[in-house]
């Protein structure tokens, strides 16, 4: 976030607010908290761009040669890579099921889903969730702060981006030093990009053609996706110590069992969030 300021501060691109004589355009302009709209639509220009004459051509190619379950495969060891941040997240939300769901999700498929490949987690009874740096400062109370279109990362906001900062800081991979080290960092972002865009091409489409002012309704999307997923890690309240191994559950619900005989059991216990974090998280403002 230090290093994007001064590139900010380069355009000058702040937002002119109403005059206090209309306070139906002043309630406007709060609620769409985004003083620095002029930049902020000179980036989507920007990545719109790269979007539209340089991903989407690769990612069409891509979806038209890679069969299916080679890009499905892709897309699960892209995933897989994030799994460890995702679980710091998840201990600082103090969710300790989720944790524990995203240990057995990198268990499982990093040995039986060959590194990740095969999502062998999912029917065990392990599914997949949200859970980064942006949601966890929400949960302690930040609150989402001014909208910001990022160079190259696309729809933010200040939480999120010092949300992103703080996921490079405890991801592995932004300490580890080994040959190949730097060609493995740069395929993973191109990697990711591709897959990405190959996922909501249709999507980014669809509402490109629909909408009157498409980065208004990208800003609208993101804090909507944003909340969701805020509200999401809010209500899971499942109990701290799951009974993941045996059969069947008090009501003879089946409980998750671990394929192909492993016996790893994981002991997890609650995990208070830092004195700092206390208070309700506030919505998300990608």
């Amino acid at each position: 976030m230090l290093i994007l300021l001064p590139v900010l501060g380069l355009f000058a691109g702040c937002a002119t607010p109403p005059p206090a004589s209309d306070p139906d355009a002043v309630a406007d302009f709060k609620a769409t908290n985004d003083p620095l709209e002029p930049t902020n639509r000179f980036f989507y220009a920007v990545n719109d761009g790269i979007l539209t004459y340089a991903l989407t051509p690769v990612a069409r190619q891509y979806q038209a040669l890679v069969p299916r379950p080679v890009r499905t495969g892709i897309h699960n060891v892209l995933n897989n890579i994030g799994m460890p941040v995702q679980f710091v997240d998840d201990v600082l939300e103090a969710k300790p099921r989720r944790a524990g769901d995203t240990f057995m999700r990198f268990a499982i498929n990093t040995t039986f889903g060959i590194g990740g490949v095969l999502d062998l987690a999912k029917p065990a009874g392990y599914p997949d969730h949200n859970a980064d740096g942006g949601t966890t400062l929400a949960l302690w109370g930040v609150p989402a702060g001014p909208y910001l279109y990022l160079p190259v990362f696309g729809p933010s906001g200040l939480r999120d981006g010092v949300g992103r900062g703080m996921d490079a800081a405890y991801n592995p991979f932004t300490w580890l030093s080994f040959d190949g080290s730097n060609s493995f960092g740069w395929s993973q972002a191109g990697l990711g990009a591709l897959d990405q865009t190959a996922a909501h091409l249709k999507d980014i489409e669809q509402v490109k053609a629909g909408a009157l002012d498409p980065y208004a309704t990208f800003r609208s999307l993101y804090r909507q996706l944003r909340v969701s997923q805020v509200q999401a890690i809010r209500n899971d309240r499942r109990a701290t110590v799951p009974d993941w191994y045996s059969d069947a559950g008090p009501n003879g619900a089946t409980k998750p069992q671990v394929p192909l005989g492993l016996s790893v059991r994981p002991v997890l216990t609650p995990l208070a969030p830092p004195l700092a974090a206390q208070g309700p998280r506030s919505s998300a403002g990608h």
